[in-house]
C-alpha cells in the first residue's frame, strides 16, 4: 500500500541481485510495471566487484525490492548504478533490516531516495531519528491477522498472495 500511495508514474521494480528476481517479478506484475535486474559480482561476502543492470531505466521510478539488507552496500551500489543510467528516481524496499556497521551513513550518502523497511528488527533508535531517508513501515497489522486466521483455523497464505 505505502508503494501505491506513492502514485511513481513511471515505475519500474528492481531486483538488486539475480537471487532477488523471482521477488521483483512479483511485485511488477502486482504493480503491472517493468522489471529490471543488477547483475552483481562478489569477490567475497560484503565486497562487490561488479556490477551492472538489465533492463532499461531511463526516465523511471525505480523501486528495488530485497528481502534482507546487512550493510547497505549492495543497495546503494545498485542505486547509483541506476542513477547513473538515467533513472528519475530510485528508492528501496527492505523487508529485515539489519543495518550493520556503516549503513545507516551508507544510506544517508547514498542516491536514494527514500529506504522503506518493516520493523520486523528493531532499528537503533538514536541513528534511525536522525536519518532522512529510513521510513519504517508497521507490521503488526500483517501478523495481527496471521494470529487471528490461525485462531480461526483458516489460511494464512491469502495474506501474501498477489492479484
Amino acid at each position: 500500500p505505502y508503494i501505491k500511495s506513492l502514485k511513481l508514474p513511471n515505475l519500474t521494480i528492481a531486483s538488486p541481485d539475480m537471487g532477488g528476481s523471482y521477488r521483483a517479478r512479483t511485485f511488477a506484475k502486482f504493480f503491472n510495471a517493468e522489471v529490471i535486474i543488477c547483475d552483481k559480482r562478489r569477490k567475497r561476502a560484503n565486497e562487490i566487484e561488479s556490477m551492472s543492470i538489465i533492463g532499461d531505466v531511463t526516465g523511471q521510478d525505480v523501486v528495488l525490492i530485497d528481502d534482507i539488507c546487512d550493510t547497505a552496500g549492495t543497495l546503494s551500489k545498485a542505486a547509483a548504478l541506476i542513477m547513473e543510467n538515467g533513472a528519475k528516481s530510485v528508492r528501496a524496499v527492505c523487508t529485515h533490516a539489519v543495518l550493520s556497521g556503516k549503513a545507516y551513513e551508507t544510506i544517508e550518502n547514498s542516491v536514494l531516495s527514500e529506504m522503506i523497511v518493516t520493523d520486523t528488527i528493531q532499528l537503533d533508535s538514536e541513528k534511525a531519528k536522525q536519518s532522512t531517508k529510513i521510513k519504517v513501515l508497521s507490521t503488526a497489522d500483517l501478523f495481527a491477522k496471521a494470529i487471528t486466521s490461525v485462531n480461526q483455523h483458516s489460511s494464512i497464505s491469502d495474506l501474501f498472495e498477489v492479484e
